[in-house]
């Protein structure tokens, strides 16, 4: 009995080890993957964990994604080959090529690639599908309007999906494809959202694409707290959310590698520490996608033990057969290794892993996760029992403030002065020490006030901040503020409309505008002839024309008025007295001759006062507030008179009130005063600072005037704009008044207070804006920054600070010194011209009396017959010797002498001095 038992179990056992041995130890699989991928290094990190029996053996060829020629030819390779299964990667472009060899071939494809709606029962999907737990999220966060950024290369399932829903609930639902998005769209996009003051978005891209896309949103400032982003990604923690998080937006991804598992983190560390000497790329964490090729690897290394425990031969002897056959062969023992697949159940890197008929995972769980501020956590989960299950350890922006205290915030700020100045010992001191100024005190009260710890930081490229319209890229403080280098930007930058779209600014702390710089001109001395430039020139010559005009009405009038013609009156038995001799003599009576008698007897003769030139004098006179001695006796002239007078008191009263000014002030001639004054002339050239708001503001600017001096700016040559504010003043300085400098106005009045003081302000401001603080978008620091701002503008502690930095250390006196005109005594070239005119009056004089004598000497020597030069003798005898008196005003007052003693021939020298005596 005991003999039969033995050579029982001898042939039990032989028939055992007869069946196992037919069983293959070695596995031939296929690998389809992309040259240098994670994947394929993840796959080989994969195989060298699963060593048992039976063993896989790898066949891979690297393909190039989106060639179906190239995947077609690595299918039909492998599957000659003998491969028992492929383990791979497809795209929207392959992924059709694939299902239909290995429904015909009966070939089981295991891929992590994204899911597919199929029919076929040979692909086993890894990846779970994710469109449910989408929808159950967004539910969770009550969304009804948001717009849904895909990609197709992941496939339009997960789309489908939520359009479904969408229409089931009615949201409003705006999808975007990014593969046929430009940059005007992407831009477009947000700025919708923004005038509907939306924020949620949805991204369905795979990690290389969904990388790209958070960048452009953290260039255009778009990761502020208004945002909300859910991420249709299972590798929430593969993505580098640093800028995101700076600045402040909300959000929300999928995780499927549960990190925090001891036997997971074990199997993370080992592939850290795997030695591939042979891959060209550097190592990076283990991806979810890497994940998913390792626990492919380990599900077919199951399904093949299950097999082999089974007993089920699955050996591929002979040909295995043409991949291209018409009809195609398929493989008998395909069925058992995908029956196989599906019916594993294990636990992996990627949670638990089950498949159903259709080949897709089933039973799983995702880990629902949110950027918190101080990294990603995990706030819920999603399954297929329990849908969506919150478990949310923190709540956002719950204290926004805290832990201000706890760290040291970066303070990026521009070398600019009287902002930040580098102290004159700056290399002994370090820190915040070194510098000086309005900017470098402001920050330090700001930091007082709200309580936080700082560090100034010089921006490096020295720009404030402008966007380069090829790249995109902000540069400067805005730039550094975008990207995450700085917390707060202190410093004179201008708030804008463009700036504001992806930064945050605080109140202004300083109000300007736009101001024309050019060099100070050479001031003009009043000339010789100053004292004309009360009045112009127009107005001096309607006077003369009036002096003359007047004189004239003033002739004719007399000469038509009765009442200006007079008789001269006589004395009974005397001489005739007319108005121009004296009224009376010495009472010597003289006897009357025949023919005295005879005049007497005549008629009196009319005479007439206001002849030519003493209607000329008496105008002269009035216009000079003389007088003279004679007046209009007639209505009509006394009027012309009175006019004339009212006339000259107006107009000797403007000119004295101008006077004064225009002899004691030192004025400056400005060849502008206006931005009208330099886009009408192109000889002197204008610019600004590249890279600045000034800049943006003429490029913007839809005003005539604005936009035809952008225009010359743009196309001038050599360049206009200038790289520093130092640089634009030293060009205005050394141009010798041919450029000007467009700049803020406070630096404007800054430098024309400091040595050399050759520059000066022109004009008015072109516009108005003012200096603000800025911070990221969504920045705890905003509303703390703000409210220290409020405050120190009514304690009045701003205006103090720019009266220190701007006048009280001003080098050029106060209240612009040497920019300003100034009063001082007048000096001989004030006056000068005045002198003149005195000169030339009495030279003048002495030239008509000159020629006046030498006429009247010629009548007397023709009258008395007797050469000229003894006239000219006798009368300059006469004169000099005192014989006769000059009246007033041109008349002449004759002596009491005989008519015969006048009438006499010129006497000798020694006779006319005795009559003289005696006529005295």
């Amino acid at each position: 009995m005991q003999r039969s038992f033995t050579i029982l179990y001898t042939s039990l056992l032989g028939m055992c080890l007869g069946s196992s041995s037919s069983f293959p130890s070695n596995i031939n699989i296929g690998g389809l993957f992309p040259t240098e991928s994670h994947e394929y290094e993840v796959f080989r990190f994969a195989l060298s964990h699963h060593q048992d029996i039976p063993k896989l053996v790898p066949q891979v060829d690297m393909v190039k994604m989106g060639n179906s020629f190239s995947m077609t030819y690595a299918f039909c390779s492998q599957f000659s080959k003998g491969v028992y299964a492929i383990i791979g990667l497809y795209d929207r472009k392959t992924v059709n090529m694939l299902m239909s060899f290995c429904g015909a071939l009966h070939v089981c494809f295991v891929t992590p690639s994204f899911p597919i709606e199929t029919a076929n029962q040979f692909v086993i999907q890894l990846r779970p599908e994710l469109q449910d737990a989408l929808v159950g999220v967004i539910e969770h966060y009550g969304w009804t309007k948001f717009v849904y950024m895909y990609s197709s290369d992941s496939g339009l399932s997960v789309l489908q999906k939520v359009l479904d829903t969408a229409a089931e609930r009615n949201w409003l639902v705006t999808s975007v494809n990014v593969e046929t998005m430009t940059e005007a769209s992407f831009l477009k996009v947000f700025q919708d959202l923004d005038k509907r003051k939306e924020g949620q978005i949805i991204i369905d891209c795979e990690t290389e694409r969904l990388t790209g896309i958070l960048k452009k949103i953290v260039e255009q400032g778009k990761n502020a707290k208004s945002y909300h982003y859910i991420l249709a990604n299972l590798g929430f923690l593969d993505i580098d959310l640093t800028d995101l998080r700076k600045g402040g937006a909300n959000i929300t991804g999928f995780q499927l590698v549960n990190n925090s598992e001891p036997s997971i983190s074990r199997v993370v560390q080992q592939w850290m520490e795997f030695d591939n000497k042979d891959s060209k790329v550097p190592k990076t964490g283990l991806k979810y996608t890497g994940a998913l090729t390792y626990d492919g690897v380990k599900v077919m290394s199951t399904a093949f033990q299950n097999l082999r425990r089974q007993r089920i031969d699955i050996s591929r002897r002979g040909n295995a057969g043409e991949c291209l056959a018409n009809p195609p062969a398929p493989w008998g023992q395909g069925i058992d290794i995908q029956r196989a697949l599906q019916q594993v159940r294990i636990d992996g890197l990627t949670g638990h892993i089950q498949f159903n008929e259709k080949g897709r995972r089933t039973n799983y769980t995702v880990s629902v996760m949110e950027l918190a501020p101080s990294g990603p956590k995990k706030v819920g989960y999603w399954n297929e029992d329990e849908k969506y299950v919150t478990t949310a350890s923190f709540m956002r922006g719950s204290n926004d403030t805290y832990g201000l205290q706890n760290r040291t915030y970066i303070v990026t700020t521009i070398l600019e002065s009287p902002y930040v100045m580098l102290k004159k010992n700056h290399e002994q001191l370090v820190g915040n020490d070194k510098y000086e100024g309005y900017i470098v005190e402001l920050a330090a009260e700001i930091a007082k006030h709200v309580g936080y710890q700082y560090k100034l930081k010089v921006v490096s490229d020295g720009k404030y901040g402008a966007r380069d319209p090829e790249t995109k890229m902000w540069n400067g403080m805005v730039g550094e503020l975008v990207y995450g280098k700085a917390d707060v930007a202190v410093a004179p930058l201008t708030i804008t409309l463009v700036r504001e779209e992806v930064i945050d600014f605080s109140k202004p702390f300083m109000s300007l505008g736009i101001s024309i710089m050019i060099k100070k001109p050479t001031k003009s001395k009043p000339g010789v002839f100053s004292f004309l430039d009360p009045l112009a020139y127009e107005i001096w010559m309607c006077i003369v024309f009036a002096y003359i005009g007047v004189s004239v009405v003033l002739f004719l009038v007399s000469r038509f008025s009765p009442y200006e013609w007079h008789a001269e009156d006589y004395e009974e038995g005397g001489e005739p007295q007319s108005p121009t001799q004296a009224s009376a003599s010495n009472g010597v009576q003289q006897g009357q001759t025949a023919a005295q008698q005879n005049t007497n007897q005549q008629s009196p003769e009319q005479t007439n006062e206001f002849g030519i030139f003493n209607s000329l004098w008496f105008s002269l006179g009035a216009f000079m507030q003389q007088g003279c001695d004679i007046s209009p006796r007639s209505l009509s002239g006394r009027i012309v008179g009175g006019v004339w007078w009212f006339f000259t008191l107006i107009i000797i009263s403007s000119y004295t009130a101008n006077l004064a000014a225009f002899l004691t002030v030192e004025r400056m001639v400005s060849p502008i005063e206006s931005a009208e004054d330099l886009a009408k002339q192109t000889e002197i050239a204008y610019g600004t600072l590249d890279a600045g708001s000034t800049k943006e503001f003429f490029r913007r600017s839809k005003i005539a005037v604005f936009e035809k001096m952008w225009s010359y700016m743009k196309a001038a040559d050599p360049s206009v704009f200038v790289k520093t504010t130092d640089e634009g003043v030293m060009r205005v300085r050394k141009s010798k008044g041919k450029y000007a400098y467009l700049l803020e106005s406070t630096m404007n009045e800054y430098i024309e207070q400091r040595k050399p003081c050759d520059t000066m302000k022109v004009g008015g401001n072109l516009d108005s804006k003012g200096y603000g603080i800025a911070t990221p978008k969504g920045s705890p620091l905003r509303n703390p920054v703000n409210l220290a701002v409020l405050k120190l503008n009514e304690q009045g502690l701003l205006d103090k600070l720019k009266n220190k930095w701007w006048y009280d250390k001003g080098e050029c006196g106060s209240g612009g010194g040497d920019s300003k005109d100034k009063t001082s005594a007048l000096s001989l070239s004030n006056v000068a011209g005045v002198f003149y005119i005195l000169i030339g009056g009495l030279g003048l004089a002495m030239l008509v009396a000159l020629v006046e004598f030498c006429y009247k000497s010629r009548t007397e020597s023709r009258r008395m017959k007797q050469s000229i030069n003894d006239a000219m003798r006798c009368s300059t005898l006469t004169r000099m010797s005192g014989n006769g008196s000059g009246g007033e005003n041109g008349r002449i007052l004759t002596h009491d002498f005989p008519k015969t003693v006048q009438t006499l021939p010129c006497m000798s020298h020694t006779a006319s001095m005795g009559l003289g005596a005696s006529g005295m």
